[in-house]
């Protein structure tokens, strides 16, 4: 009886991993989606510092990929390091 729990149990271990697999690997082969048109919103990840009080802004959706810097003080923020 214990080797027939443990034959059941090695053949639902089996097909676990199979389908865990198989869903990594259609993971992996799945083409990355088109940009956007322009215009639309996309992601995006940059820091800006203001030179005159030190605010610091993190941008995180912009209509371009390579947006202009904000204002603030009456002047141009500073692009920060780029946020990983």
């Amino acid at each position: 009886m214990a080797t027939v729990v443990s034959v059941v149990v090695a053949i639902m271990a089996a097909y676990l991993i199979f389908r865990v697999g198989m869903a990594m690997l259609r993971a992996l082969a799945t083409p990355l989606p088109e940009p956007p048109p322009a215009g639309e919103l996309r992601k995006v990840k940059i820091g800006y510092r203001c030179p005159i009080c030190g605010t610091e802004v993190r941008m995180t959706i912009a209509t371009d990929q390579e947006p202009e810097a904000p204002r603030h003080c009456q002047a141009e923020m500073d692009l920060m390091a780029p946020i990983e």
